[in-house]
């Protein structure tokens, strides 16, 4: 059975200008796949493809960069990104915690998304507020010296 052949994916004006002026640059492909991402909030499959004849580099390569990276994401988040500081004082004073509530409330654990696409939990290392520890940042709004009895208060905000 012959494979058909994979569709490649029209991009914005502004991506392929973006492309276009750094297609040739030192650098490129993060610089662009950076780009991608703050379009899609995402790296879809077919736009990789795209990028990668646009600029000529292998589909394998890029897809090296985005795994190699964990800033980049290949499945689509959730409406709202919860950040669960672990640095070290963050998991002395119960980061670890907020997780598993988070995981109880929504149904998901770290690097998830709900399912009903409204939250997409991750562990980040530190959001730089060690003295409100444990902290959380949900679309980067900075919350500090959180108990597990205060996050479901917390994501009701977001649940509108």
């Amino acid at each position: 059975m012959p494979q058909s052949m994979p569709v490649l994916t029209e991009l914005t004006p502004e991506l392929n200008a973006f492309i276009d002026e750094w297609k040739d640059k030192p650098g490129n492909l993060i610089m662009i796949l950076h780009k991608v991402q703050e379009v899609y909030r995402y790296i879809p499959r077919d736009v990789a493809l795209t990028v990668s004849k646009k600029i000529d580099v292998p589909l394998a390569k890029i897809y090296g960069v985005m795994t190699f990276y964990h800033y980049f994401k290949l499945v689509e988040p959730g409406k709202h990104i919860i950040s669960v500081c672990m640095g070290t004082a963050c998991y002395l004073k119960g980061g670890e915690d907020l997780l598993k509530e988070l995981e109880r409330l929504l149904g998901v654990g770290v690097n998830a998304t709900s399912e009903d696409r409204m939250f997409s939990v991750q562990a980040v290392r530190c959001v730089g507020c060690c003295g409100l520890a444990p902290a959380l940042t949900i679309d980067g709004e900075v919350y500090g010296c959180v108990p597990t009895s205060k996050v479901a208060e917390i994501l009701q905000k977001y649940k509108v």
